[in-house]
């Protein structure tokens, strides 16, 4: 969005100028004007603009956000069909379920197909510490989403209820309340 417009509409208005441009150069290099080949390179300016706001118009696209999903850290990327991701360890199910989907709309790209895959698998893992010095990764969930179209189902959410059960448990909010004291 510029100007509360969005590029490609910048970029159509932005190339009816230049064709304008055009028709006032073609009529200056015809009637031999003096600003005739200033009309050229104005022409030519005009054409590489309309050229960069169209194509940063294809480029550009907000991306929808889903309710109740978290940050997460991209750990392994293949460039192709495999993304591992990091969650917290007191992710519920319905965060991670929220944030799986979400993984899915933002690593969505058109150059994960030049590799052959027709989907990606994208897996969710936390982090446990059960002792000092040892870590041990939990994979908590995956998700298979098309890669044929960004409109395509998102795919199928698996979460591995066992293996979420093994990451403690999020810690209630403390009450702010006071006990009356005598």
């Amino acid at each position: 969005m510029l100007f509360g417009l969005p590029l490609v509409t910048i970029a159509l208005w932005s190339g009816y100028f230049t064709l304008f441009c055009a028709v006032l150069m073609l009529l200056g290099l015809v009637l031999k004007w003096g600003i005739r080949f200033r009309l050229v390179g104005i022409t030519g300016f005009m054409g590489v603009l309309t050229g960069g706001l169209f194509a940063l118009g294809l480029g550009l696209h907000d991306r929808p956000q889903i309710p109740g999903a978290i940050k997460y850290v991209r750990v392994f990327d293949s460039g192709a069909s495999q993304v591992v991701i990091v969650v917290p360890p007191t992710i519920t199910e319905t965060a991670l379920d929220a944030t799986l989907q979400q993984a899915a709309i933002d690593l969505y790209s058109t150059g994960r197909l030049s590799q052959g895959a027709a989907t990606m698998t994208i897996r969710a893992r936390a982090v446990l510490h059960p002792k000092p010095g040892v870590t041990q990764p939990v994979y908590v969930g995956q998700v298979k989403p098309s890669l044929a179209s960004p409109t395509a189902q998102a795919g199928i959410v698996e979460i591995d209820r066992d293996q979420l059960a093994l990451l403690p448990k999020p810690s209630a909010p403390k009450s702010s309340a006071s006990s009356p004291s005598a």
